[in-house]
């Protein structure tokens, strides 16, 4: 895979731009730019790709933001097949534009079309749709200090039928979000609620592809954790309702009293994230043991309540790092080392996100320039 700004600047090019007629004005853009709550805040284009069984990928291009036209047949509609993406563009103090392991995001993107029986989109195609929407709306990518564009690759089934069987049509889009820091206040500690009576994903499920059902299941879930005082869900095996798999939207990690990191393994029931793994290299590099293992959750609060637990944090794109104070459920609430952030979670956090902003050295060859 190629990986110069020549490249994808070629790769972007395959993308006809249809500019948009009512443009956002500089000091409108400029207002919007200023504090823009995730994921409420759109950038003037998107980027699509149309796809049929007998025609395959075509008409690449990129096209005014705004609603789309659906056929109330349509099959993402009744049958849910659809599955989404999502990582971020990053501008360096230079002015240039990056992103964080896109291919990562395409490969796994490639897998979840794979077990939601929709067609597979190469990675050049990912990436060159990436390229060609932050092309056009550059200046949408926020300069202040943690804030970023927050892109969202999606594919839907568009085909008009009621039948139970993979669409023979699809569509392919990037939209694009300025976001600022997730945490306006500063990074806290957040509370979690584990879920004992409702599971996200069961062996065999859709549990490692991140598609929309995924999410919808935890929705439920997750208003019970609010109603319970607490910021997030997290999630037990379905078979035995007794291992930690992950948050709604989060990978899970637990740091031992003597540096060991541990994650729960990938059963085929949790996300692969991209943000686990470079977690998983960048403690390693650093001298950790790291384990991925199963990970009981009686074990765990054992291990908070006599303190071989020291840490406690959750991982994914939009967030990036965050602390976890305090685990509740139906018969246990404890604090983790006293309801605050740990060190290496806040280290790790600060190493990561400097990698991501150009500011901490990319050992890794993770960034991309696309613009």
């Amino acid at each position: 895979m190629t990986t110069t700004l020549s490249d994808f600047a070629a790769l972007a090019e395959a993308f006809a731009v249809h500019p948009t007629d009512t443009p956002t004005s500089p000091p409108d853009r400029a207002a919007e730019l200023e504090s823009p709550r995730f994921g409420t805040v759109f950038t003037d284009h998107m980027a699509r790709i149309t796809w049929s069984r007998t025609a395959g990928w075509n008409n690449r291009r990129v096209e005014k933001y705004g609603p789309l036209l659906l056929n109330p047949a349509s099959a993402v509609l009744h049958y849910a097949q659809e599955i989404f993406e999502g990582l971020k563009a990053y501008r360096h103090a230079d002015g240039s534009i990056w992103t964080f392991r896109p291919e990562a995001n395409a490969a796994r993107f490639q897998r979840s079309a794979r077990r939601l029986a929709l067609p597979e989109l190469s990675t050049e195609d990912f990436i060159g749709a990436l390229a060609a929407v932050v092309a056009v709306d550059r200046a949408w990518v926020p300069v202040k200090k943690d804030f970023s564009l927050y892109l969202r690759p999606f594919m839907y089934a568009s085909e008009s039928f009621l039948g139970v069987r993979p669409s023979e049509t699809a569509e392919f889009l990037v939209i694009a979000s300025p976001v600022g820091s997730y945490f306006a206040d500063g990074v806290k500690p957040v509370s979690i609620w584990v879920a004992e009576d409702y599971h996200r994903a069961g062996n065999g499920g859709t549990g490692a592809a991140k598609c929309g059902g995924n999410y919808a299941a935890s929705l439920l879930p997750q208003t019970e954790a609010y109603a319970q005082g607490c910021e997030q869900v997290a999630f037990l095996d379905a078979e035995t309702t007794t291992y930690l798999e992950e948050l709604g939207g989060m990978n899970v990690f637990v740091v031992r009293d003597d540096g060991t990191i541990e994650t729960p393994t990938l059963t085929g029931t949790i996300l692969e994230g991209v943000t686990r793994s470079s977690i998983l290299q960048l403690a390693a590099d650093r001298g950790h043991q790291v384990v991925e293992r199963r990970i009981p959750l009686e074990e765990l609060l054992a291990g908070v309540r006599s303190g071989t637990v020291r840490e406690v944090f959750a991982c994914g794109t939009a967030a990036v790092i965050t602390p976890i104070g305090r685990l509740k459920g139906a018969d246990f609430d404890v604090e983790v080392a006293g309801g605050s952030a740990g060190q290496l979670t806040m280290s790790l956090r600060a190493e990561l996100t400097g990698i991501q902003t150009g500011e901490v050295e990319d050992r890794h060859g993770w960034l991309t320039q696309i613009a």
